[in-house]
């Protein structure tokens, strides 16, 4: 059993208050006497049921990503206790697309959507091309056990090789938090410390550089990365995922060497970040190991 101060409490089914029951009033009966007529008025009765209503399981916290985290004197955001309801994190999809119409594996590979490109993180600054890159949906299944239509945008020349990885994924039924593009404002948004959302390509430099990371090729991928957080050093990212750094507490969405991600990605060449000796990224495969 683990110590008593890690306490699970994410996926804790939450009771519900039952509304009080109201019991039928009595009828009351005024009677008017005259000498000419007696009449009978009767108040009429009203029944309120009682309803109870029961929150779900996998109901993500209100205050999530609206608490910004406190900065450094460099300005960088500082590393956090993860939150109680974040130690066994297994939050329900929030549906951006429509879900597949039943169990089967379902993908698309194809340009980028006009809509979709106006809000993902691609200008013409980037290290590259537009008609370099794919739009990508595969079905995944969340935390909650539904199936999802992810989104995702990928260098067009490994589109294939992703499809038939994330395809592994959804046999074993892995479960992705979130899965769909980024967008600008999600990076000029202050850091909060608590984002999983699974992705690919983001223009942005590598962490603590100014080269550009893989993400800005489409050639790289993040898996749920508050389950598979980024440490180097004092560096955490997400920084509220401390939690997660304890790897030998298995929990649901966790990524180990052997396991149905890392076999899925290597499967198609890719190197997994949990390899790397100077510093471990989790959450990171690539196709250079970079």
């Amino acid at each position: 059993m683990r110590r008593a101060s890690s306490v699970i409490v994410a996926a804790v089914l939450l009771a519900g208050c039952s509304g009080l029951g109201v019991s039928p009033a009595p009828t009351v009966a005024a009677t008017t006497s005259t000498t000419e007529a007696s009449t009978t008025s009767t108040i009429a009765t009203t029944t309120t049921e009682a309803t109870t209503t029961t929150a779900s399981p996998y109901a993500r916290p209100a205050w999530l990503g609206t608490r910004p985290l406190p900065l450094g004197p460099d300005g960088t955001p500082l590393p956090q206790p993860t939150p109680p309801e974040l130690e066994d994190r297994e939050f329900e999809t929030i549906d951006y697309l429509p879900p597949p119409p039943d169990d089967r594996f379902v993908s698309t590979i194809g340009p980028i959507p006009d809509d979709v490109l106006a809000r993902s993180t691609w200008s013409e600054e980037c290290p590259v091309a537009l008609d370099e890159l794919s739009y990508v949906t595969v079905s995944h299944f969340g935390f909650d056990g539904k199936v999802h239509t992810g989104e995702i945008i990928v260098n067009a020349s490994v589109a294939d090789d992703i499809v038939s990885a994330f395809h592994k994924l959804y046999d074993a039924r892995f479960p992705i938090e979130q899965m769909r593009v980024a967008s600008q404002a999600d990076l000029d948004a202050p850091p909060t410390g608590d984002g999983n959302v699974t992705g690919s390509f983001v223009c942005r430099p590598s962490v603590g550089s100014t080269s550009w990371s893989q993400h800005a090729y489409g050639l790289a991928v993040d898996i749920n990365p508050f389950q598979n957080p980024y440490v180097k050093g004092d560096v955490l990212i997400p920084e509220l995922a401390s939690s997660y750094t304890d790897r030998d507490w298995v929990r649901p969405g966790m990524i180990f060497e052997g396991d149905i991600v890392f076999e899925a990605f290597t499967d198609i060449g890719w190197t997994w970040g949990g390899d790397w000796n100077t510093l471990k990224d989790r959450m990171h495969f690539s196709e250079n190991g970079h």
